[in-house]
């Protein structure tokens, strides 16, 4: 390992538990000013289909985003951590009967099966709602219009046109394979979504001027499409015990990929051209990226 990757592997891992222990605190079963009770099982639910490890990367990119740009520290934490509470929420959800069907996450039973549906359905509702207040809370300590526009931007990235809009193409796809197109503007909603506004958040944050936001925009926006190649790749190469989840459901399912559609040589050239992309959109930041720039390796990596 080099002293690079052993810097980022050290921000990671610090930045993931630094998430940890603010989703410990917020998850509590002890209410808000304006909240009237925290039903136990309820609360038990959220934290079980939220504190069950995991990398935390969009979280970790919202926290480099703006420690690159000079941006508080302690404000990309609370909006890092907000955007993991709006991830799982997306995963409790997508594991449901009624969507992907997964009995297993993170090497766990899914929220449905530890509990039950109506509890996970709710446990994913509560979480996505969570993820709003946190950002809007005044312990969010960035600038009136800044806190705004991280609400437009995550419900954007989120919602209808984003990620929940990309599971709907999904399931689409179980029934007619979209082309090359259709994936990839699938995958840029479901899954690089919340890439895209996890660097952009850093810039927000941090008040910086358009032309690093846009440029922000777009390295999530690439390395979005690298995670999704890499996912899937391991569903194609990968197990179960190594995924910590089911594999090989999409090709079971029918799904178009871009592995499917162009298979597995094309893929492993594509995504390191998506690195080699991602890489150039930081050059003009220099040495301060390099965090980032391993964070772009690693996404790709995760297919190997």
């Amino acid at each position: 390992m080099t002293e690079k990757d052993a810097a980022f592997e050290t921000r990671l891992r610090d930045t993931a538990s630094a998430v940890e222990s603010l989703l410990v605190s917020l998850l509590s079963d002890a209410p808000l000013s304006g909240e009237i009770t925290r039903p136990a099982r309820l609360m038990a639910a959220m934290r079980h289909g939220s504190l069950n490890g995991g990398k935390r990367l969009r979280p970790f990119l919202v926290v480099e985003t703006a420690r690159l740009l000079g941006g508080s520290p302690a404000a990309a934490l609370r909006v890092g951590t907000a955007l993991e509470c709006l991830h799982c929420y997306s995963l409790i959800h997508d594991d449901l009967p009624a969507m992907d069907d997964d009995d297993l996450r993170r090497g766990q039973p899914t929220v449905h099966k530890a509990y039950d549906e109506a509890t996970a359905i709710l446990a994913g509702d509560s979480l996505l709602t969570y993820a709003f207040d946190i950002i809007a809370a005044q312990e969010t300590d960035v600038p009136d219009a800044a806190r705004a526009e991280l609400v437009l931007a995550l419900a954007r990235a989120a919602g209808a046109g984003g990620m929940a809009g990309g599971q709907a193409l999904d399931l689409a796809a179980e029934n007619e394979a979209p082309d090359e197109a259709g994936i990839m503007t699938l995958q840029a909603m479901k899954t690089g979504a919340l890439l895209r506004f996890a660097c952009e958040a850093g810039a927000i944050i941090a008040g910086s001027p358009l032309k690093d936001r846009e440029r922000l925009q777009a390295f999530g926006r690439t390395i979005g499409l690298a995670f999704q190649l890499a996912d899937d790749l391991l569903d194609v190469t990968s197990d179960t015990a190594t995924l910590g989840k089911a594999a090989g459901k999409d090709a079971g399912r029918g799904k178009g990929t871009l592995v499917a559609l162009h298979g597995v040589a094309w893929a492993e050239a594509r995504l390191e051209a998506l690195t080699v992309e991602a890489l150039e959109l930081l050059s003009p930041y220099g040495e301060a990226a390099d965090v980032l720039r391993e964070a772009a390796r690693f996404v790709a990596g995760r297919s190997r």
